[in-house]
């Protein structure tokens, strides 16, 4: 049993990962490049570590939250974490990264002697912080089971959608081509409504009761309508994740048209200085095509 669990990459999603694991009563050592991160895990009941081999050392379980395959890389392979692990040790990736690198990433931590499963995450830091997130993995099945437990601590829809690292990298690059142009598409409607002159909140409050609503319609639309300044997750991420997904569309050689359209409008917005506020607020884009702020 995996009981012993270094987590590296403390941001909004990571933190809440590992928080979720201490109140479950594993064994959690974490690591973040910002002090401040490392030392709220500590105060959660997990322990803190000065740096990524500290964290790894002695674990049989790592599991990385960072932001792409580059950080992941470098974790494991520059920074040594994978070296500082127990010989037989699991590694578990749950970042957001194009399947091709997962496929190159699970092959060099195997050669080691060590496990490797492709287990990216959906559901937000809600689902993240009630262990209610939907993990999409791949590994071989013996190495899945073994990590069963620890997966659905964290997660209450758990799929293994095949034996090869990178197929689960390959769902979430659906997930996310799914995600980024609904919350595109809702801001494009609810800045059509304004445009009509339409009360936003009406407008909204119409189109999550019709057929229309979406999940991204209610959890964004509130934020596009009326802006709080809560960041679940930044414009920028969905220009890295959609930029993911058309590579992986040109690799396939499969056109997504919608996919390419939602990337221009959070790459618009964050060209507008967005980047780093609320995904919700792609709908400045708009408002900027009829000169009108929110």
């Amino acid at each position: 049993m995996h009981r012993n669990i270094a987590f590296i990459g403390l941001g909004a999603m990571g933190a809440a990962m590992a928080e979720t694991l201490v109140k479950k009563q594993y064994h959690v050592t974490g690591y973040d490049m910002r002090p401040e991160a490392v030392a709220r895990l500590a105060s959660h009941g997990g322990t803190g570590a000065a740096s990524v081999e500290e964290a790894a050392r002695g674990a049989d379980l790592l599991i990385l939250m960072v932001v792409n395959a580059d950080q992941a890389e470098d974790v494991l392979f520059d920074k040594l974490a994978l070296e500082a692990l127990k010989p037989e040790a699991t590694v578990i990736v749950c970042s957001t990264c194009s399947p091709d690198r997962v496929e190159a990433m699970a092959r060099r931590v195997e050669k080691s002697g060590r496990h490797f499963i492709d287990a990216p995450v959906s559901g937000g830091v809600t689902g993240a912080a009630t262990g209610t997130l939907t993990i999409m993995a791949a590994a071989p099945k013996p190495i899945f089971e073994k990590a069963r437990p620890v997966l659905a601590a964290m997660g209450s829809s758990l799929f293994h959608l095949g034996e090869t690292p990178g197929q689960g990298a390959a769902m979430k690059v659906v997930n996310q081509l799914l995600c980024g142009v609904h919350i595109a598409v809702a801001a494009e409607g609810l800045a059509f409504a304004e445009r009509a002159g339409i009360d936003p909140k009406q407008a909204l409050e119409v189109l999550s009761g019709s057929a229309a609503q979406s999940w991204m319609l209610k959890a964004r639309g509130p934020r596009m309508v009326d802006y709080d300044d809560i960041v679940t997750s930044a414009v920028d991420i969905f220009v890295k994740d959609l930029g993911l997904v058309l590579d992986s569309g040109r690799a396939a050689k499969m056109a997504l048209p919608l996919a390419a359209a939602a990337h221009q409008l959070f790459l618009a917005a964050s060209g507008m200085g967005h980047g780093h506020e609320d995904d919700s607020q792609v709908i400045e884009t708009y408002r900027a095509l009829m000169h009108r702020k929110a």
